[in-house]
């Protein structure tokens, strides 16, 4: 019995020491990696558990994989892999981000896998409490701090999105952007889009808006309403976070 224990604590990194810091790494990232397939993002469950294990277990190798080759002649630096994870998973991160137009997708995705690579690391490196801890705040960044996010006064200079849709060929698009900068807004940017649908026996258009200004959105809204040939109006607010 002694001699199976002290073949499961030598250092050949195959011991019961080993096997919970890659136990460990598995749950912490299980759980940020079910957090975000709740979200349904693009990185989900399995993503992030493979990231946080995989991690681990370059560690791991990084610290006890080369033991039987060290010698009088041969040092190894067991931080040169640590080095390596972080690069590798900055390109699986950059995978994540994309922009479409002025908006920028997935960075909070990809900031989640690179924490969980470190966490993976940790847990890898023998840092439990640290891994613990780590986790633990991620999940008071994302749930916490998202409340928080939502309180914080938005500055009126952050604008807002318009969507309005209304008769095509009654100069209605002139008379809506001539309300807008009436009333105190600027206009960054302007697409449309021909609706299949009809409205009034003519065709029906949508014009989607980036307005900027510091009077209240609402406001704006129910005076767009108001326009003839106007249909629908809906604001979104570009503050918020996509992730």
């Amino acid at each position: 019995m002694h001699a199976v224990l002290g073949a499961a604590a030598a250092p050949s990194g195959q011991g019961l020491k080993q096997l919970g810091e890659l136990a460990l790494a598995f749950a912490l990232s299980s759980l940020i990696g079910l957090e975000r397939e709740w979200r349904q993002k693009s990185a989900g469950l399995r993503t992030h558990t493979l990231v946080g294990f995989g991690a681990a277990l370059f560690l791991i190798v990084s610290k006890y994989g080369f033991s039987d080759v060290l010698g009088t002649h041969v040092t190894l630096d067991p931080s040169r892999v640590a080095a390596q994870i972080v690069s590798g998973v900055g390109f699986i991160g950059g995978g994540l981000i994309f922009v479409r137009g002025d908006a920028v997708r997935g960075l909070t995705t990809a900031a989640i896998v690179w924490v969980t690579a470190a966490i993976g690391m940790a847990c890898g490196a023998g840092l439990a409490i640290l891994a613990v801890f780590a986790t633990a705040a991620h999940f008071v960044a994302v749930f916490g701090y998202r409340w928080l996010g939502r309180r914080v006064p938005r500055s009126g200079a952050a604008g807002f999105g318009l969507r309005v849709v209304y008769e095509d060929g009654r100069g209605v698009l002139r008379t809506l952007l001539a309300e807008c900068t009436r009333q105190g807004f600027s206009i960054e940017r302007l697409t449309t889009q021909k609706l299949e649908r009809m409205i009034g026996g003519l065709p029906a258009v949508a014009v989607s808006l980036e307005v900027h200004g510091q009077p209240a959105a609402g406001a704006l809204t129910s005076s767009l309403n108001e326009l003839d040939g106007v249909q629908e109006v809906s604001a979104t607010d570009l503050a918020r976070d996509p992730d």
